[in-house]
């Protein structure tokens, strides 16, 4: 079976977390880059990582690297990559991309240049003078940084974020990527209880289940490498157009299924915008998830909780600054809620600057994350540690 290089890519601050899950699904040799993990494996990562990965953006299949600093080098080394590997004679592959610190500053010429090469290259492979691009869907993708130019195909398609459950949204919503990150920096365990004192919607809460539960976060979807006619031949099996990499993603699915396990969770979330606690019943409902997930409406000061040890995992809302009485207040009510939760943890991401100052104490650790293009601190508030009696119970 061949080996193939990939990329998951990552938001800023979130490339350590993507390469510890590579590291859980057997690909613990890669390198972790700003915005992105390289590694190598076999063809069946593609499925395997599309459905497992929480916290990555996407998955990339490279097809090259090389160094371009004027658009002929640019169309040159696009041309001389084996894109009739992959690309059949009516393969759909629109091209996006980025340059960074490039002389090839213009993304659009860089799109149009990389189009032409790849049509000429098949043009010479298949002796056509047309392509009708109406079978499957191959995005390229193209990023160019200091002129270093990688080259390479989209097996995700719509990103990774998209689970699939929440096709509603409300206003200012967390993406399931960088909900999962929060839940994994939080060090939480199945085993303790999670409240969400502004769940909104409920990413964080169903990020948490679904983790609980074991479930690949991806079952709910689709990606555009399952249409991929190349991927069976690939994989070393035989393939058609019409069962375009079946096996590969059967086995992948098949696995996720079985390693799927049920357990009882501590999992809750509360908010005071009871459409908003609606939209987080019908997207538990969505996921699956929802005798696992307790949605309340209640303000975030009266939160509280049997058990005695726990994580308060929290995106408040942020607020243009300080002196916004309504953001301002949020804060000091979890702030109230977790010193009547004295043994819990707080976990929260937030653009305000020193957020202690409402909350009540100095942090305990602080990590800048991007929340889209807002930049945010992950800011950590511990609890003491449960005794050992209490450790591994669900307490």
């Amino acid at each position: 079976m061949s080996r193939i290089k990939l990329i998951a890519t990552a938001a800023f601050g979130l490339e350590a977390l993507v390469a510890r899950e590579l590291a859980d699904l057997g690909y613990g040799e890669c390198s972790v880059e700003n915005g992105r993990v390289v590694f190598e494996a076999s063809v069946e990562a593609i499925g395997r990582c599309n459905l497992w990965l929480r916290c990555a953006d996407r998955v990339l299949l490279v097809m090259g690297e090389f160094t371009a600093r004027s658009f002929e080098e640019l169309f040159q080394g696009t041309r001389a990559l084996p894109w009739e590997a992959w690309l059949g004679r009516d393969a759909r592959f629109p091209v996006t991309g980025s340059a960074v610190k490039s002389q090839l500053h213009s993304v659009p010429d860089c799109q149009a240049i990389i189009k032409k090469a790849v049509v000429e290259r098949l043009k010479s492979v298949y002796h056509d003078s047309w392509f009708s691009e109406e079978g499957a869907l191959m995005p390229i993708r193209f990023s160019l940084l200091k002129d270093r130019v990688t080259l390479s195909l989209d097996t995700s398609g719509p990103g990774l974020h998209k689970r699939g459950y929440r096709a509603l949204a409300g206003e200012a919503p967390l993406k399931e990527t960088l909900a999962a990150a929060l839940i994994r920096l939080s060090r939480w365990r199945e085993d303790r209880a999670l409240i969400d004192p502004c769940c909104g919607t409920g990413t964080i809460p169903i990020e948490a289940a679904l983790m609980a539960l074991n479930r690949a976060p991806g079952m709910g979807r689709s990606f555009a490498a399952e249409s991929w006619p190349a991927l069976e031949g690939a994989a070393g099996t035989a393939g058609t157009a019409g069962t375009a990499g079946t096996a590969v993603w059967a086995r992948a699915r098949e696995e996720a299924r079985d390693l799927a396990r049920d357990v009882k969770g501590a999992v809750y979330g509360s908010d005071i915008d009871e459409a908003a606690l609606s939209l987080a019943r019908q997207h538990a409902r969505e996921a699956g998830v929802e005798d696992r997930v307790f949605f309340q409406k209640l303000p975030a000061r009266e939160v509280r909780s049997r058990f005695s040890y726990g994580h308060l995992i929290v995106n408040p809302p942020y607020g243009q600054r300080l002196a916004d009485e309504g953001v301002t207040e949020v804060y000091r009510d979890l702030g109230q809620a977790f010193r009547e939760l004295s043994t819990w943890s707080l976990h929260m991401l937030t653009s305000l600057e020193r957020p202690e100052d409402l909350i009540g104490r100095r942090w305990d650790k602080s990590r800048k994350l991007y929340n889209g293009r807002i930049e945010c601190h992950y800011y950590q508030f511990f609890g003491p540690k449960p005794p050992p009696r209490l450790r591994g119970e669900d307490k």
